[in-house]
């Protein structure tokens, strides 16, 4: 409800009902990858990749 409350979907439909934050737990993984992407993953400019030529 609360996200729908807040127009968001959820990061994994597992329908799940246990109401303890077990969703959270399973969510926990994607969240700390997603951070290491944004932060260590080069750019196309930092890698220093130019256009292709056609």
């Amino acid at each position: 409800m609360a996200l729908a409350h807040l127009g968001l979907r959820p990061l994994v439909e597992l329908e799940l009902r246990l109401g303890e934050g077990t969703g959270g737990l399973l969510a926990h993984p994607l969240v700390c990858a997603a951070v290491r992407v944004m932060h260590e993953v080069a750019t196309f400019d930092s890698a220093g990749v130019t256009e292709k030529e056609a």
